[in-house]
């Protein structure tokens, strides 16, 4: 995914809200968003793109803490997308508010190899340092990916939609590789947590207060 210079990013989510049986679990929705001609539509977080296709992401926390979100290229390229000098330095979400990334007029492009991006979200409920320990040039630990999407033939039948299963939120076990500083992130995050798809919706949540940071992967498959 190429990001422009001028890029600034922040969040929100859309749709009715999901009925929870715990009140105190901590989650965030999220929800990716594609613009068609001048008009942005939520798309399936499985949906595989095109290059050139121009998308955003709309994010809403249930408690307060702090955003980092890095992207991790399919051409390797790993770069910090909030906070920067672009989107602002204030990086404090709130809970119940709605933040929408990018939040100006510069939008994420789809760009690079075939093959899935990976867009890292960490929330923290205390600032973690310098921003810029979240953005190693060229991670050491990288390896170019040698999967290629692939459309899921039963959903493809019934939904005429190009989707691959690989793609949308994922959670980030101890076993997969992830980029060194997030390495040393992950080390702290709770690891209970659960996700599910609410429609064009995806909803990340653990069962209890967010007292430890919270990470997970969202892929992005595209051609």
């Amino acid at each position: 995914m190429r990001l422009p210079p001028a890029c600034a990013m922040a969040w929100i989510a859309i749709g009715a809200p999901l009925a929870w049986t715990q009140m105190d679990a901590s989650r965030m929705e999220i929800t990716l968003e594609r613009k068609e001609g001048k008009v942005w539509k939520a798309i399936d977080p499985a949906l595989i793109l095109a290059s050139g296709d121009v998308v955003r992401f709309r994010f809403k926390p249930s408690f307060d803490g702090y955003l980092y979100v890095t992207d991790y290229g399919t051409s390797g390229k790993y770069t910090l997308l909030f906070p920067r000098a672009e989107t602002g330095q204030k990086n404090l979400v709130q809970a119940g508010k709605e933040y929408l990334i990018p939040a100006t007029e510069a939008v994420f492009r789809v760009a690079g190899p075939a093959g899935y991006e990976s867009v890292y979200w960490l929330v923290s409920p205390v600032a973690l340092g310098n921003n810029t320990d979240f953005a190693p040039a060229h991670p050491s630990n990288y390896r170019p990916s040698v999967l290629l999407p692939r459309c899921d033939g039963t959903v493809l039948q019934a939904r005429g939609l190009c989707l691959d299963q690989q793609a949308g939120p994922h959670i980030v076990d101890d076993n997969e590789s992830v980029p060194d500083d997030l390495s040393k992130a992950r080390s702290m995050t709770t690891r209970e947590l659960t996700i599910i798809q609410d429609h064009d919706r995806s909803v990340v949540s653990t069962g209890a207060p967010a007292t430890a940071p919270l990470m997970y992967e969202f892929r992005i498959a595209h051609k």
